[in-house]
């Protein structure tokens, strides 16, 4: 529908008098209206909206307004209705009025479009996080549709996220570039691969997080945020966050709504009827075509030019979405440049075969309120702009950009998945919000029934119900689905009727996607998806579905490899590392183990404590090279040998360990510290074969570094020399012996960890001892995650009369380790 400027105006006129007000000033606003037509680009969406809403006031139907329009009631409601809903449906907030719970965006818009204003930020996100839940929601947004938004809408507050950091850490976080992005954060950057720079800030008052606000400029701008942007934003998230505070103190929590709210582009000038005549003209007269698109993709204005060079019609391409509208550039390549120019603000082009033999050029320019398209005919292309433009003489189009974001961003999010919950709960969060799902299920296969591993959207009860169908029930869509390996779609219950009755009556669901999960030709399990209302599955739809369940099948029977894995390596570690140690009146001992934070808890690292005699005590600590079965292999024969000579001189004891090692050559190398305790004279003598020092913290509170001779690590040489080291140990003092896992820290010298180590020790002298074992291997939540495992010994001689009364209260062993 190209409409002249003059019709335009005819049309409002004719409406403004339909609605009972025919006097000049509407007529002259309605006319200053009709001018934006001419503006480029798009003005004519707002002038066509006012002429919508004045019909609307007038109390015209969507039929009849969509007749008028060229198009369906229909299609009309759902192009013009959203945004700019009539009074009489009680949408709007009056003043003074009460703000409803789904009205946040309309509460926080006055400040949330200054930050941008003042910033200088090309877009927007701003996140509220719901009471009692831990996964922020997006619930507004300037410049980022939400179709395009749609894989952030969701972000677990746990979830490595700039928003999730800056909310948890209650700091802002910068990214002032698209590598910085990747690399810090690498599942964004696989969803956001864009050039723009980023900001997330914490709206909080005091310990209470509300949510986060995300600002995006194009890549080009300086690198570094300057002291007044800072300060914009954190003066804007201060005021958001005493807003919120006061709506919930008052009664009326401000909570995102069931999608987010899109603020209006910041308004542009309205040209009078003459400029706006003369603008028509001109575009007329250009040999190129135009034609603009809001932030969404919907072609909002056409010249005959570019209807020409396209082909169609002006109705059919009014309203639509650009690659809907036009067949021939269906592709995901074409779609993902207009989202890489709506996001960077950056203009972009492509160059495509128009079918059969028309090459065109299309430039996209951006700005915040939508794209400027210029389509000119060209004779040549270059590899360098001529995108994908081959089709299949049959078969269905390609799936758009926006299917692929959800494949590349599940992908990424399935890559952190460690147990089959983890695939569950991350792959939940990812395909409800990005398919509008109420029910998510998955079951696994598990000695010939399907057992429920984790779901969402169904009580309990329900799923108690459904749960471990046998192979051989033909009635149960999910075993259907696995057993034949073919994906089962319900669009209503009446479909659903025909295989299973009792499902639609259990789930009180209206469709449902049954998906196998197979893996490797292997089948692991069955994923369902379901949703409220009956929902037809188009074929890309039932495409895409499918290859999710393509990620979640090989997820999921990682992760449950993964599970048998651990439960394996937590019992050869359990074996392998004593259950408990003795009890040795006069002494009390803590000991901790833990593993890296990766792997498969398998381990080198070892303690053990050893009663000589009566007075007399051996302890050992060591670490042997490497994370795998063979290092704990080590393990056991390293303690075995140190339990064979304990009672030696500790030098003594480090040397015959170590010529049996390397005469087993095991090709691993292991470091040792033993420790000769002597209750009665209370001294202890120290051994080291490489190992990091010990630490010695008397009974007024002073620790000290233990400065032991090192030795050679074991297994390295047969003829090495072990020197022994005699300390006091007095009651009341604490001995701790440690693996270089609790001290090493990528980018900090060991020499200060250690020393960092000895000031906690000293600082937590009012702790009992198994406290003080808890406190020490706690890991630092601003540092880096440990790569190492951790062993940790702790010796407190006692006074005689307190020793005496713990021997006579003794009732069996310590606890060796948690």
């Amino acid at each position: 529908m190209v409409m002249a400027g003059v019709d335009l105006l005819a049309r409002v006129q004719t409406a403004a008098q339909r609605a009972g007000d025919p006097s000049p000033e509407r007529s002259a606003a309605a006319g200053s209206l009709c001018a934006s037509v001419a503006e480029v680009p798009g003005l004519a969406e707002q002038l066509v909206r006012q002429a919508v809403l004045v019909d609307r006031q007038a109390g015209a139907g969507w039929a009849r307004i969509g007749a008028g329009l060229g198009i369906s009631g229909e299609a009309a409601r759902s192009r013009f209705g959203r945004g700019h809903p009539p009074k009489e449906e009680g949408r709007g907030i009056r003043d003074g009025a009460t703000p409803a719970a789904d009205s946040a965006p309309e509460l926080l818009a006055p400040l949330l479009r200054p930050a941008v204003r003042e910033t200088g930020a090309s877009a927007s996100l701003l996140y509220l996080l719901p009471p009692g839940e831990q996964v922020l929601r997006l619930a507004a947004t300037t410049g980022v549709p939400p179709k395009t938004a749609a894989p952030w809408e969701r972000v677990a507050l746990a979830a490595p996220f700039p928003v999730a950091d800056a909310v948890r850490r209650r700091q802002l976080v910068w990214l002032g570039s698209q590598t910085e992005l990747a690399r810090r954060y690498p599942r964004a950057a696989l969803v956001l691969p864009y050039h723009v720079a980023l900001a997330a800030a914490p709206v909080a008052t005091g310990a209470t997080a509300w949510g986060g606000l995300i600002l995006l400029w194009p890549g080009s701008r300086p690198p570094q945020l300057s002291a007044h942007e800072r300060d914009v934003v954190g003066s804007v998230c201060d005021r958001m966050g005493a807003l919120l505070q006061r709506s919930a103190e008052d009664g009326h929590p401000v909570l995102p709504g069931g999608e987010p709210h899109v603020l209006a582009p910041p308004g542009t000038r309205t040209a009078g009827p003459v400029e706006a005549l003369a603008a028509v003209a001109f575009v007329d007269r250009l040999p190129e075509g135009c034609c603009a698109l809001d932030l969404e993709g919907r072609i909002t204005f056409i010249s005959a030019a570019a209807v020409d060079l396209v082909g169609g019609s002006a109705p059919d391409l009014l309203g639509a979405l650009l690659w809907e509208a036009l067949p021939w550039l269906d592709d995901p390549v074409f779609e993902d440049r207009y989202r890489a120019a709506v996001i960077s603000r950056q203009p972009m082009s492509f160059t495509v075969l128009r079918p059969p033999d028309k090459w065109l050029s299309f430039q996209l320019c951006p700005d915040a309120s939508g794209i400027s398209v210029c389509i000119t005919p060209t004779d040549s292309t270059t590899p360098a702009d001529l995108a994908r433009t081959g089709r299949s003489g049959s078969g269905s189009p390609p799936t758009r950009a926006g299917a692929l974001y959800d494949l590349m961003h599940l992908a990424a999010t399935l890559t952190e998945a460690v147990s089959a919950r983890d695939v569950v709960e991350l792959a939940a969060d990812q395909i409800m919000p990005a398919f509008d799902a109420q029910g998510f299920v998955v079951s696994v296969a598990e000695s010939g029934r399907l057992r429920i591993v984790g779901y969402r959207g169904y009580p309990a009860e329900v799923m108690d119900r459904l749960d471990l169908p046998p192979f051989r029930d033909e009635t149960a869509p999910t075993v259907r689905a696995l057993t034949t390996g073919v994906p089962l779609f319900f669009a209503s219950p009446h479909e659903m009727d025909q295989l299973n009755p009792d499902i639609a009556r259990l789930t009180h669901r209206a469709a449902w996607a049954f998906l196998p999960l197979i893996a490797s030709g292997r089948p692991v399990g069955c994923w369902v998806l379901s949703y409220d209302r009956p929902h037809p599955f188009t074929p890309d739809e039932r495409a895409v579905l499918t290859s999710l369940a393509g990620l979640i099948a090989q997820a999921l029977d990682r992760a449950r490899l993964y599970d048998a894995k651990h439960q394996l390596a937590h019992g050869l570690q359990t074996g392998l590392l004593p259950a408990t140690l003795p009890t040795v009146p006069g002494l009390e001992v803590a000991a901790r183990y833990r593993p890296a934070a990766h792997d498969m808890d398998i381990g080198g690292d070892f303690y053990d404590l050893i009663r000589c005699d009566a007075t007399t005590v051996a302890a050992a600590i060591g670490d042997v090279q490497g994370h795998n079965v063979n290092a704990a292999a080590l393990m056991g024969q390293v303690r075995t040998a140190v339990h064979a000579t304990a009672g030696a001189p500790p030098g003594e004891v480090l040397a015959r360990t170590n010529r049996l090692l390397t005469d087993l050559d095991p090709g691993l190398f292991t470091s040792c510290l033993y420790a000769h305790l002597d209750l009665a004279r209370h001294r202890a003598h120290l051994a080291s074969a490489g190992h990091p020092p010990p630490l010695l913290r008397h009974p007024d509170g002073h620790t000290e570094v233990l400065h032991v001779p090192p030795g050679l690590l074991l297994g390295i040489d047969p003829a090495a020399d072990y020197q022994a080291t005699e300390i006091p140990l007095p009651p009341g003092a604490v001995l701790a012996l440690y693996t270089d896992g609790l001290v090493e820290t990528p980018g900090i010298d060991l020499d200060d960890a250690i020393a960092a180590l000895a000031d906690r020790l000293a600082q937590a002298r009012d702790q009992a001892l198994d406290t003080l074992a808890d406190t020490l291997i706690r890991p630092d939540p601003h540092a880096c995650p440990r790569s190492d495992d951790i062993a940790l010994l702790l010796l407190h001689p006692q006074p005689p009369t307190v020793a005496q009364g713990q021997h006579q209260a003794d009732s069996g062993p310590d606890e060796a380790g948690r």
